[in-house]
């Protein structure tokens, strides 16, 4: 995994991991404040790409639609 440019499935999954040490308790307070700025990095990243990804499908599925009722 690239940790400064990961894919949407391992920053998800590594969001899911750093969840599962605060619930628990692997985290101490000392790396908290790490785990929660790397926490809305990932956050960033997943929600750029699936805001990517619905802008690309919403230009596949409208664009023969709109040819459809032009005729």
């Amino acid at each position: 995994m690239d940790k400064k440019n990961p894919s949407y499935t391992d920053a998800f999954n590594e969001l899911q991991e750093i969840v599962r040490e605060m619930e628990n308790s692997n985290i101490t307070v000392d790396i908290l404040s790490e785990k929660i700025k790397r926490c809305n990095y990932l956050i960033g990243i997943c929600k750029d790409k699936l805001t990517k990804t619905e802008a690309e499908i919403a230009t596949i599925v409208i664009s023969p639609l709109s040819k459809l009722f032009r005729r």
